[in-house]
């Protein structure tokens, strides 16, 4: 790497910009000297050999598109020039052996964990009130507002409600437009935060949502299996469910499911249904009183030591760039192989930013049926989404274009990174819990809060979440670690960033030693010394995947 530009593959034919590089700007590489064609912004792609109308675009060392044009040595590499294209993939040999890394300094390691029943360790101490249908989020909302104030799990006032009072106070004032603009919020004003009446207790958790009924029974089969995977996630104490009683989503198959993950469940589970009870008020009554009794068990449990083997983090992206592949997304895939090499289990998913690293992938795969498994759930989901007039070619968002990634196939191939280079021992689809220690992939779309909250709910006690651009995304129940691809970012927005991976791009650190950095974040976080920006600003984002066609 040098300060201005990277190749990333000795088989590649394009190379990064790591800074703005004006036209007519000297390159030298191993293809000799020449000057650029183009202006080339930071993140984006220049061609490194004269790329014929046709031919074949290759970065990672595979094949992310076809140019649709001649694109001269220097030349730019774009949406005008360029368009999506991968490789096909079928069952080869397989490519399971890896250099693991060095974990002397860390196998003795522990960190602070609550212990359940079932050998799990949570990162965090929830309690749950989940809605089983949409017709009762008003009901789960009437016990969100019981409940959170009341407890000590946020203020009496928010510092927005704080913030619109000044703004009628000067309205009162006879202030006109030009004051109230200028008008500015002040944090050190707004009341702090009552002690929590459970010390234990991270927090009460809500998860609203918008399916349960109307929609097909495998959508009812999916949530329930969703609902089970976070009731007895072990970042969870407890869980009041609330059901009307007419719905797809019957408290039955909720219990089916409950079982397939854990045979002797044994957590305090409240289930409450409407129609039965009748009379709304009564069942609220009675939600707060059983729920206020689960409080107080949840609470005996305390944090002890726990091996790192028994963390379980799911990777993911979100607003990514042109920088994702070659520092963030890297360096948390060096933290995965540290992970998997101590034994502990990592979650890869975003099957769409899997798109032509496929080979790779299922060559990875421990066995021949797990392989198999992978490339029909790929191939499944791509054909589905064609059928409905689009592809995975179809994934990459404007911002991700606008910053460099300009075809499916290069996000793709950056995205896999975050899954170091472990076999995969594991191959799930959506609901399904992680079983297996090591590197699993778990079908998901790619879209980032969808995926987040399928990968929490197959058992994801942290989840490290890479960001080129900048995303809020957060979970109720998991801490979610966001990571910037870039310095200029973090330092943008580090109300929502937890840790800066620009030196890499900068050249003042490596991927390995930003890795570590990143384990060392993770074992404070897990043992709750550290609240990630995320829980702090209260992103509790919860999308379930309705299995249709979402990338």
């Amino acid at each position: 790497m040098t300060n201005q530009t990277l190749l990333i593959h000795p088989l590649d034919n394009i190379e990064v910009a790591l800074s703005n590089l004006k036209k007519d700007t000297l390159i030298k590489n191993g293809h000799g000297e020449f000057t650029l064609k183009d202006n080339i912004s930071a993140k984006h792609k220049f061609a490194i050999t004269d790329i014929q109308e046709g031919g074949d675009v290759m970065m990672y060392g595979v094949l992310v598109g076809k140019a649709t044009k001649f694109i001269p040595q220097g030349g730019l590499v774009s949406t005008d020039n360029v368009k999506h294209a991968s490789n096909n993939y079928r069952l080869g040999e397989r490519k399971t052996a890896w250099h693991k890394p060095d974990i002397s300094k860390w196998k003795d390691k522990t960190f602070m964990g609550f212990h359940r029943a079932d050998g799990s360790v949570g990162t965090s101490n929830h309690w749950l009130v989940i809605p089983m249908v949409f017709c009762e989020n008003k009901n789960v909302d009437v016990l969100e507002d019981a409940f959170m104030k009341a407890l000590g799990y946020q203020p009496k006032q928010s510092p927005y409600q704080s913030f619109v009072e000044q703004l009628v106070k000067m309205h009162d004032a006879a202030k006109g437009p030009e004051d109230i603009l200028s008008a500015t919020l002040n944090l050190d004003q707004v009341q702090a935060k009552p002690n929590k009446i459970f010390p234990n207790i991270d927090g009460i958790k809500f998860l609203n949502h918008t399916l349960g009924c109307g929609g097909t029974r495998a959508d009812a089969q999916a949530l329930c299996g969703l609902l089970a995977g976070y009731i007895t996630h072990p970042n969870t104490a407890g869980a009041t469910v609330l059901s009307l009683g007419c719905q797809n989503a019957q408290v039955g198959l909720l219990h089916d499911e409950i079982k397939k993950r854990d045979k002797n469940f044994s957590k305090p589970l409240f289930i409450l249904e409407q129609q039965q009870i009748g009379n709304e008020q009564k069942m609220l009554e009675e939600a707060i009183k059983r729920t206020f009794a689960g409080l107080l068990a949840a609470n005996e449990n305390k944090r002890q030591p726990a091996p790192l083997s028994k963390l379980c983090i799911g990777l993911e992206c979100g607003g990514s760039d042109g920088f994702s592949g070659i520092s963030a997304n890297p360096a948390i895939g060096y933290t995965s192989d540290i992970l998997v090499a101590l034994g502990g289990t990592v979650i890869l998913s975003e099957f769409p930013e899997l798109c032509g690293v496929e080979q790779e992938l299922s060559d990875r795969c421990a066995d021949v049926p797990t392989a198999n498994r992978f490339m029909e759930l790929m191939k499944t989901y791509n054909q589905r989404a064609e059928s409905l007039g689009s592809g995975f070619y179809a994934n990459p968002s404007p911002g991700n274009i606008r910053d460099g990634l300009i075809t499916d196939a290069i996000k793709s191939a950056g995205a896999a990174k975050k899954g170091g280079t472990s076999p995969v021992t594991d191959v799930l689809d959506y609901p399904e819990k992680v079983t297996k220690p090591g590197l699993n992939l778990l079908c998901t779309p790619g879209s980032d809060v969808e995926s987040t909250t399928a990968e929490v709910g197959s058992g994801a006690t942290i989840v490290l979440f890479t960001t080129g651009l900048g995303t809020p995304t957060g979970n109720p129940i998991t801490p979610v670690v966001k990571l910037s691809t870039n310095t200029v970012l973090y330092e943008k927005m580090k109300d929502i960033i937890d840790i800066d991976t620009g030196d890499i791009i900068a050249g003042k650190e490596s991927i390995e030693q930003c890795g570590e950095r990143v384990l060392d974040f993770v074992i404070k976080v897990a043992s709750g010394e550290i609240k990630v920006k995320a829980d702090q600003q209260k992103h509790d984002d919860f999308i379930p995947w309705k299995r249709g066609i979402s990338l």
